[in-house]
């Protein structure tokens, strides 16, 4: 049974284009992989179904009575409620049930039998939807999600006006799993997941017996979630049964095979046309001429697809610093309370260090310590000499009003355009992103402009908080060659395993230090 179809849709922003009559359906209990790079207009596919968007042209088309859960990160809070009440919110219409139930209990004491039987047969059919929608254990289902999304750390009684860009993230997919809708759209829902709450969503949604659509970045969390991708690119979206390592292997066979036809037809064309130009004028094999030129002109052509600019990444190097990057001395980092037990730690020159952990434990609270950015509550920190510092952070505000162009030239004001373009280009961009606002980008094009700015500033220690959010397969795969590359040193906060392995040096567990309990 279909639960969406999407019948010749299309849509852009001023002159690009992003979908060109795009067909899709779904059917129920698939879980799709939505994937492709950065910009191709993934987020905004998901924007349009759930008709946050309208799209240009095209029809979407539900199925009637069915439930839609999406996540969507720019969804507002009401300050004043608690985490619980939020979590407790996505059970609001079976409370509501529960309050119809009651008020028909009312007009039961007063009644004719006919009326009471009808009265009674409605409550039993009302009653068997709260018990099998898990009603009377909405406290229990409340306590399982928080605790597999590590929110029983943060605490269920805390004001969700308090919380980071990540636990308010984490709250938002934790009360859409507890919707358990009839499907689920999560756009890139590991981005504020550590390892062992990754692990958790993995489970669930193996096990989730509803259909979903999933955008990610992360291959072997995709890889072992879905059954369906569907993969954009080129204003196009086609569906390959199978994982992601399927997928790029009949990819791969297709994008050989229609490179082949490609050369077989354009040697056919350059014969066909050099036999017209030769024998059109001659009258004794005009006719031959002819004919040719009918196969020319009824031919269907084949075009290949224009190739979108890898990124090249490369950070620009400062001169050496001292030896010792920074010394902490019994430092406690922390808000109002402390988030740490006394540290005594050291980085060297050369060292790539990765700050692992499960989240909310300070290991961002951390890097600002470090930084002088953050007071610590007791202790100190001691930066080396000679410190050229580029700091990635995980959540930063740009000027969205802004074209790309003018955010870059904004921090290297000396540069001429065409150097300002050639540096853009060089992280991924087209001339359509480059010269498009901040605000119309996709995340990925979003972090690849930060990018940029961070890595045209020479440095000697790299400061990178999740620095993976958003990218797209190539650009993380080109990132992690950069880093690899990088002399200086790197201080690195990451929940990609496979992403920092092969870069630092050394791996600083964070759950060693805090004063938080597991």
């Amino acid at each position: 049974m279909s639960i969406l179809s999407v019948k010749n849709l299309s849509h852009g922003f001023g002159d690009r284009a992003i979908f060109q009559q795009v067909s899709f359906r779904l059917l129920k209990g698939e879980h799709i992989g939505l994937i492709g790079a950065n910009g191709e207009g993934k987020s905004t596919f998901m924007n349009i179904v759930t008709r946050q968007l309208e799209p240009d042209e095209g029809q979407i088309e539900w199925a009637k009575h069915v439930r839609i859960g999406y996540l969507d990160q720019h969804t507002a809070l009401q300050p004043g409620l608690t985490i619980r009440d939020v979590l407790r919110s996505a059970f609001q219409y079976l409370f509501d049930l529960e309050t119809q139930i009651n008020d028909m209990y009312t007009k039961m004491a007063d009644t004719s039998p006919e009326e009471l039987e009808r009265l009674l047969e409605e409550v039993g059919t009302l009653q068997d939807v709260l018990t099998n929608n898990d009603f009377y254990v909405t406290d229990a289902k409340v306590d399982e999600i928080s605790r597999g999304l590590g929110l029983d750390e943060v605490g269920l009684d805390r004001d969700v006006a308090d919380l980071s860009g990540g636990q308010r993230t984490k709250v938002l997919l934790a009360k859409l799993l507890l919707e358990k809708p009839d499907i689920l759209l999560l756009d890139e829902p590991t981005n504020y997941l550590d390892e062992q709450h990754i692990e958790w969503l993995k489970r669930y949604l193996q096990a989730y017996e509803n259909a979903f659509i999933l955008i990610s970045h992360d291959i072997p969390f995709l890889n072992s979630v879905i059954n369906l991708i569907y993969h954009m690119e080129n204003q196009e979206l086609n569906r390959y049964v199978g994982d992601y390592d399927n997928f790029r292997h009949v990819y791969e066979v297709k994008k050989q095979q229609l490179a082949s036809a490609y050369k077989r037809q354009q040697q056919e064309i350059a014969e066909l046309e050099d036999f017209v130009a030769r024998n059109k004028a001659r009258v004794s094999t005009r006719n031959m001429a002819m004919s040719r030129q009918k196969k020319l002109d009824k031919m269907d052509i084949i075009e290949l697809a224009k190739e979108k600019p890898k990124p090249q990444f490369h950070f620009l190097e400062a001169r050496s610093p001292s030896k010792l990057i920074f010394t902490a001395t019994d430092l406690v980092i922390g808000y109002d309370s402390p988030l740490s037990k006394p540290l005594n730690l050291q980085m060297e020159r050369g060292q790539k260090i990765a700050l692992v952990g499960a989240n909310g434990i300070g290991k961002t609270t951390l890097l600002k310590s470090i930084l002088g950015e953050n007071a610590p509550l007791s202790g100190g920190v001691e930066l080396g000499d000679y410190l050229s510092i580029g700091y990635f952070e995980q959540e930063v505000r740009q000027i969205h009003d802004r074209t790309c162009i003018e955010e870059i030239w904004t921090a290297f004001p000396n540069w001429a355009q065409n150097e300002v373009r050639a540096a853009l280009a060089k992280c991924g961009l087209t001339t359509k992103h480059i010269e498009s606002k901040i605000e119309v980008l996709s995340g990925g094009e979003k972090a690849k402009v930060r990018l940029c700015k961070l890595m045209n500033q020479p440095s000697n220690l790299l400061v990178l908080d999740e620095p993976t959010n958003h990218l797209d397969v190539d650009a993380k795969h080109e990132l992690k060659r950069a880093l690899q590359a990088y002399r200086g040193s790197i201080l690195l906060i990451s929940h990609e395993p496979e992403f920092y392995r092969d870069v630092v040096t050394d791996v600083w567990n964070c759950e060693a230090w805090t004063t938080k309990v597991f």
